[in-house]
């Protein structure tokens, strides 16, 4: 019983942690290469170094804990546990986020809704805000995510506060604790389309994301007036396809350079 626990715990770590494709691409190596080649086939069929080093310490502790289960049964362990993880990622839930006077309705606070999602996070979380000001709750979950491992990507509107302009500045407001542990990006100026009187677009987007399972999106700054005086309304989503949508779209703008890292 001992050794089933362990395929089964395993299998379950290995699928909530790694792209549905790699654990079913793992499985079917196990299932058709012998003990001999296994880890090289791997190697070779898992090119992301992280994701390739949990696969293979997952092969480590099989032949070491639970050396008798059967290539078939960690397969077949190992691809239920993926189709067991897409099914929780298919299953999408929503609730309302709001700030202001109350009314009765049984809606979540914008506060209370954001820090749910920063404790939530084991692998990544991408914030982006139009404007950040103090906001210790947020800074403090920030640095508890990284600590544990998580990485952090903040995108801002600008890198500072530019005079004339009601611009905060973002990455400073959050803390040289989050600023060190994270990745910040901004929007240059000089790749926003311009109004016909030669304004520029800002950075208005207030959402994060983690790890393409969590998604909070509200009119809501990251600023403790919107957290608490303000009329704020927004969503948190957990599941469904939402969430990876926004995080590989952010993703998508940093890759082609739309986004800049300061």
């Amino acid at each position: 019983m001992k050794a089933d626990r362990v395929i089964v715990h395993g299998a379950h770590a290995l699928a909530s942690s790694l792209p549905i494709s790699t654990v079913e691409a793992v499985a079917l190596a196990i299932r058709n290469c012998s003990m001999l080649t296994l880890k090289a086939e791997i190697s070779q069929r898992v090119p992301h170094h992280q994701h390739r080093d949990m696969a293979l310490a997952f092969v480590d502790r099989w032949r070491a804990e639970a050396g008798d289960v059967d290539a078939v049964t960690v397969s077949i362990a190992l691809q239920t546990a993926a189709l067991a993880e897409q099914s929780h990622k298919d299953s999408q839930s929503a609730e309302l986020v709001w700030t202001g006077p109350e009314t009765g309705a049984s809606f979540r606070r914008t506060e209370q809704a954001i820090l749910q999602l920063l404790d939530a996070a084991q692998h990544r979380i991408t914030l982006v805000s139009f404007a950040v000001y103090s906001i210790p709750n947020v800074a403090k979950a920030l640095v508890k995510a990284a600590q544990r491992g998580v990485k952090l990507t903040v995108i801002v509107e600008t890198p500072d506060k530019l005079k004339g302009e009601n611009e905060y500045s973002t990455i400073r407001a959050l803390g040289q604790e989050v600023e060190n542990f994270s990745t910040v990006y901004y929007w240059p100026k000089e790749k926003r389309l311009l109004s016909q009187t030669n304004k520029p677009g800002i950075l208005h987007v207030k959402c994060a994301v983690a790890d393409g399972e969590w998604l909070f999106l509200s009119s809501a700054n990251l600023t403790q007036q919107a957290f608490t005086i303000n009329m704020e309304l927004g969503m948190l989503v957990s599941g469904g396809k939402l969430p990876s949508q926004v995080e590989k779209h952010f993703e998508q703008l940093i890759l082609t350079k739309q986004i800049e890292k300061i």
